[in-house]
């Protein structure tokens, strides 16, 4: 079998996984909440950990060569001998799922070598099924999603909230953009891929799990995805941490990077 058809059944199985998982969170939509706090991490549910077991028996049976890398399972250093790894969060939007706000998403990434090659982004509530990886075009319910072909900011649509962009802090002022907010990280992502925004910036450290279904999602929609500074987005890391994204189509990327290029590195932020 050759890479791609490989890719093709692997996505197919997170696919499905994903709707598995999804069935959990849509049957507890209105049920009682057993909640409890990760402290700095946010709360998790019941249903994380159950939607969090199910995917992972899933995955790991149909492909036990791949490592396991997921915000509900203690990590482990073993995920970092495998080329491939699933990259997990069962339920990006915890949050959301706790104040019945249906953006809550399972987000299943494909590592290999470091790079995310596949990914898979389901909403349970909304019936969203966003798909896409290397040689494997980008979906929306089947239907091909594009990013934007935006090459200005001026007009822009992007990721943030209003005050993101007249925060005093930047050394140039926006022109005038229009910011669009979903809470959960891997829908953000997915909002560029479909073209519902023109970009975004996710600065400071973001955890694997939450970002790599949506970054080989975006790629497969024609989009970029860097840090701040124009290196690649590398998974698979011993810290599970990437140091910021900046997304958008090919034209409009280089000229987000360049209004953030003055940004330091997250681990040299004050600490809070």
């Amino acid at each position: 079998m050759g890479p791609e058809r490989a890719l093709f059944d692997d996505i197919a199985l997170m696919a499905q996984a994903a709707r598995e998982g999804g069935a959990l969170i849509a049957a507890a939509w209105n049920e009682p909440r057993e909640v409890r706090s990760k402290g700095a991490a946010g709360p998790v549910t019941e249903v994380d950990l159950a939607v969090d077991r199910l995917l992972r028996g899933t995955l790991l049976a149909a492909r036990p060569e791949y490592g396991w890398l997921s915000e509900e399972t203690p990590d482990t250093d073993d995920r970092l001998s495998r080329r491939a790894v699933f990259v997990v969060d069962p339920i990006d939007g915890t949050r959301s799922f706790i104040d019945r706000i249906p953006e809550c998403v399972v987000s299943i990434g494909l590592v290999v070598d470091g790079r995310a090659v596949g990914g898979v982004i389901f909403n349970p509530m909304t019936d969203e099924m966003f798909e896409g990886g290397v040689a494997r075009p980008a979906t929306r319910n089947g239907q091909a999603i594009r990013v934007t072909h935006r090459a200005t900011l001026e007009g822009a649509t992007l990721l943030g909230k209003p005050e993101f962009f007249k925060a005093p802090q930047w050394p140039k002022p926006w022109p005038n953009v229009i910011a669009k907010y979903r809470y959960p990280l891997a829908y953000r992502l997915a909002f560029v891929a479909e073209g519902g925004v023109d970009g975004g910036l996710l600065l400071g450290f973001k955890n694997e799990w939450d970002v790599a279904a949506g970054v080989a999602i975006v790629e497969a929609a024609g989009g970029i995805v860097t840090d701040p500074w124009g290196g690649p987005a590398v998974f698979n890391s011993p810290d599970p941490r990437l140091s910021g994204l900046v997304t958008a189509g090919p034209a409009l990327h280089p000229l987000l990077c360049a209004r953030v290029s003055h940004t330091s590195h997250p681990r040299e932020w004050p600490k809070a």
